[in-house]
């Protein structure tokens, strides 16, 4: 019987589990921190509720209202009309428990263990033993043990040791930074199917910040480029600034940092070891969603194990798993193409950023984005809808290239040092 272990429990780590568990494939999930909570804006489509049966429990707030805000703080208010329609937010320990403990419960061996190596044997074509901390008695170091398995996933996000056993390349990384902050009750009504998202080179040079409600408090974050971590602290106070009316009397409970991916790694497949989610890339620009596409990626890696191991009977070769990036690039290539070259038209400048809100105010803009983002579908645009959107983004770019872009100048007290940032990271 194939042995498969997955290394890391978040949403693409569950996901494959669960898929290979089913078959019956005898299948070992590694997690370290079991109460993990990842700095993540925790927003999730709504074709992702019902297409991983995702109940109703793990949603905090249903957002049907969004806010977007421009650096001249102008705000457009874009509505989801549907009433079934709308943005799920969760808070990723509860959601990352929920599906942990769901492929467990169909049979996946949950282990709370920390992967600390890989004997990946002759040309890393396995049979492979991972060398792994046990912390399941409790104890502050683990108990050292190894597992021999035929096949690995490895969904042990930006860092992961599975990409660095088989060498499968470095890629850029964006930092997150989050802090949870628990409002009054009468602001926390004002988030009730509300979130809120800011753009400008005072909140990131790079992307956008944002404030989402949860159960009993909002998430407030900002990201920025690796190369820009030093800043960090610094768009965390412009996002708070920014969005102060509402969170003056808040209280911080957490601080969180992470950080996030920004393309592919340059190999995904090596020999019987498969990325998915973070750990493999897969995290869009522009909108810096992760969490459906890691769910996808872990599931869609799954299934190809399952149907070319003819449900665990036989070992599938690394030409059978490259099968799984065969369909994924087929399926979601060009949208990660588009919105990467979205984020290098409408991010480059505070110009064309507020050119940006801007368009945003279009209704069939609003239409078109949350078709595809709520549905994960590409939206065919009719003769008008194409000329209109080609208009507004040319006037965008004419727009950002009349302003050359300004330097971000951060709160000279707020700049956190770049080994201050890494011990945080490292957490």
């Amino acid at each position: 019987m194939l042995r498969v272990a997955v290394v890391g429990g978040g949403p693409s780590g569950s996901c494959a589990a669960e898929v290979l568990a089913k078959a019956g494939i005898q299948t070992w999930i590694f997690e370290r921190k079991l109460d993990n909570a990842k700095p993540c804006g925790g927003a999730i489509p709504l074709c992702m509720v019902s297409e991983f049966d995702l109940p109703a429990s793990i949603i905090d707030r249903k957002v049907r209202h969004m806010k977007m805000i421009s650096p001249s703080n102008r705000e457009v208010d874009i509505h989801l009309e549907n009433s079934d329609e709308y943005i799920g937010m969760c808070r990723r320990e509860v959601m990352d428990a929920f599906l942990r403990e769901r492929a467990a419960g169909l049979g996946a061996t949950l282990i709370n263990g920390l992967v600390q190596s890989v004997d990946t044997g002759k040309q890393r074509q396995g049979p492979y033993t991972l060398n792994y901390a046990d912390f399941s008695s409790g104890g502050a170091t683990g108990e050292l043990k190894t597992l021999e398995v035929d096949l690995i996933i490895g969904a042990d996000g930006a860092n992961s040791r599975i990409a660095k056993a088989m060498d499968a390349g470095d890629y850029n990384v964006a930092i997150a930074f989050q802090e949870r902050i628990r409002l009054p009750k009468e602001e926390m009504a004002y988030y009730e199917d509300l979130a809120e998202m800011y753009v400008g080179s005072d909140v990131s040079p790079d992307f956008y910040a944002w404030v989402f409600p949860k159960y009993d408090h909002v998430a407030v974050g900002t990201g920025t480029m690796q190369q820009n971590q030093s800043l960090i602290k610094g768009l965390q106070a412009g996002i708070r600034e920014r969005a102060s009316k509402r969170l003056l009397h808040g209280e911080v409970i957490k601080v969180e940092a992470h950080p996030i991916p920004e393309h592919p790694r340059p190999r995904r497949v090596v020999g019987r070891m498969a990325l998915v989610g973070d750990a493999a890339g897969y995290v869009t620009k522009s909108s810096g969603e992760g969490i459906y596409f890691a769910a996808k990626s872990g599931r869609m890696c799954a299934e190809q194990i399952v149907a070319t191991s003819a449900n665990g009977s036989r070992i599938p070769t690394e030409k059978d798993l490259k099968g799984y990036l065969k369909k994924w690039d087929r399926q979601y290539g060009t949208t990660y193409k588009v919105l990467e070259i979205l984020q290098n038209i409408f991010y480059r400048n505070d110009a064309a950023r507020e050119a940006f809100v801007e368009m945003c105010d279009d209704k069939d803009v609003q239409r078109l984005t949350f078709d595809s983002y709520l549905y994960k579908r590409v939206v065919v645009m009719n003769p008008w809808q194409q000329l209109k959107l080609t208009l507004l983004t040319l006037g965008s770019m004419l727009r950002g290239n009349a302003l050359a872009p300004q330097a971000y100048k951060p709160v000279a007290s707020a700049v956190r040092t770049e080994a201050e940032l890494e011990a945080e990271l490292s957490r």
